[in-house]
């Protein structure tokens, strides 16, 4: 018999160990990924996956079918996420209010970026070594979609410091995958 999501969400706020069981199988994968974006590794990843799991069940009486559950649950997790690095003072944001105009322009070598092939896990693990403050930015504007002005409100930093560290990190990933592409063409060779 099939158990809707209706009926799983009453079960957790029934405090049903089962239906909490199937609502942590049903998402916990996707919400697994989203954690990985925003940590350096698996177990700091699981420990996010975790505890924003805990305040699911101690807040799912609070959704009100506003919009998509699923999305209630990513913004639980991501909140979860800014909360553990603002615990653990991991992230550092660099507040430059000039950025040298040839950082902003497109550039050939952006262009030859989107035309090379990466995998997934190539691309999360680059995502993975952005430095903090970068990964926090990037991952919340290209991922999730929120504006400068929203990303500024949740990390406590300006509009320009999100702006700035999102184009830092595009820059660095550039450098970043541009290296890996050379790694990947050189193994072609051999």
């Amino acid at each position: 018999m099939m158990i809707s999501e209706e009926q799983i969400i009453a079960g957790c706020i029934a405090g049903k160990r089962h239906e909490r069981n199937m609502l942590y199988k049903k998402y916990a994968s996707k919400m697994h990924g989203v954690c990985l974006r925003y940590t350096i590794n698996k177990a700091e990843a699981e420990d996010i996956l975790m505890e924003g799991f805990m305040k699911i069940y101690s807040n799912i009486k609070t959704f009100r079918n506003d919009g998509s559950f699923e999305g209630w649950l990513k913004r639980i997790i991501i909140n979860t996420a800014i909360t553990h690095y603002r615990k653990n003072n991991k992230y550092h944001f660099i507040d430059i209010e000039q950025i040298e105009l040839s950082e902003m322009e497109d550039s050939q070598e952006e262009n030859d970026i989107e035309e090379m092939q990466f995998s997934k896990e190539e691309m999360l693990n680059v995502i993975q070594q952005l430095p903090e403050g970068y990964k926090m930015v990037f991952n919340l504007f290209v991922f999730e979609n929120y504006s400068h002005k929203e990303i500024a409100e949740m990390l406590e930093i300006s509009e320009n410091t999100s702006k700035t560290q999102l184009l830092k990190a595009r820059k660095w990933l550039r450098n970043k995958l541009q290296d890996l592409s050379i790694k990947k063409f050189a193994m072609l060779k051999l």
